[in-house]
């Protein structure tokens, strides 16, 4: 299916699916197994994983046992939120790729810029010694492209300012109605591909009566409206789904949202009540 095959280019010329498949809060075992094995069955060929996740084994299985070859899967993971080190961060990588069981990486990104436990502190200087080590990650080819999450524009430029190979991609929390347009701006304009995780707003987004009217008026589902609105905005959307049929639907975005349309979505705001708590 070529909406899920069809790329965008990396800034080092790498081309990458513009649609992923997320596995963010798939528990590790046979539904994160279970889940990208038919995401791939269904044409995904971009996975989106993390050691964060704790699922980065049933992901490399299935993309193992796929059959497909290595090359024609995408696979992203990302560097944990506490690996704040040169050292920490090689363990951490070393982790990854044992538990992923493959060769390489595609895309390996700083999971964000401050451990989890100390949300929105300074670790400038700290990101600039674990940057160092995502280039010799790229520079040793165990990664084909290296990048950045969750950092907003303090923490973007100051690692734009002070490392040696510029990251490639940005990956944040974006939907409709939360769109993080400064975050976005900022590292578009420094060339990184900018990737939309939890498109749907973790399901908070499924409830929201003027995005339901949209839908409608496509014969569209608001999931399905909601990655096409991502798409739209040149950004690559990583939506997540465990059953076939959720999965099936992701896939059915082969309908264009009018520029009217885009600003009547592009005006909502708060429209996913309960997602605050969710987010990163």
């Amino acid at each position: 299916m070529s909406v899920l095959t069809d790329t965008y280019t990396l800034p080092n010329g790498v081309a990458i699916p513009q649609v992923g498949f997320g596995t963010w809060q798939i528990p590790n075992g046979d539904t994160a197994y279970q889940a990208v094995a038919e995401a791939l069955r269904q044409g995904y060929r971009h996975i989106d994983t993390a050691w964060q996740y704790g699922n980065e084994a049933s992901v490399g299985q299935a993309i193992r046992d796929s059959g497909i070859p290595r090359d024609h899967i995408f696979v992203t993971s990302k560097l944990p939120a506490h690996a704040k080190s040169y050292d920490d961060a090689l363990k951490a990588f070393d982790e990854s790729m044992a538990r992923l069981g493959l060769d390489y990486i595609d895309l390996f990104l700083i999971h964000a810029p401050w451990p989890w436990d100390h949300f929105g502190e300074d670790y400038r200087e700290q990101n600039r010694e674990v940057w160092r080590a995502m280039e010799s990650f790229y520079q040793a080819k165990k990664v084909r492209a290296i990048g950045i999450s969750n950092f907003n524009v303090r923490d973007q430029e100051d690692l734009y300012a002070h490392c040696t190979i510029k990251p490639m991609a940005l990956q944040l929390q974006y939907y409709i109605g939360f769109t993080e347009d400064d975050n976005v701006a900022c590292a578009q304009q420094h060339g990184l591909l900018v990737e939309a995780f939890s498109p749907l707003a973790t399901g908070f987004l499924l409830n929201n009566e003027a995005v339901q009217a949209v839908a409608d008026h496509y014969q569209a589902t608001v999931v399905q409206v909601a990655i096409r609105y991502v798409l739209q905005k040149g950004l690559l959307p990583l939506p997540k789904a465990t059953s076939p049929a959720h999965i099936a639907e992701n896939t059915q975005l082969d309908f264009e949202i009018s520029a009217a349309d885009m600003a009547l979505l592009d005006q909502l705001k708060d429209t996913a009540p309960g997602e605050d708590d969710n987010r990163y």
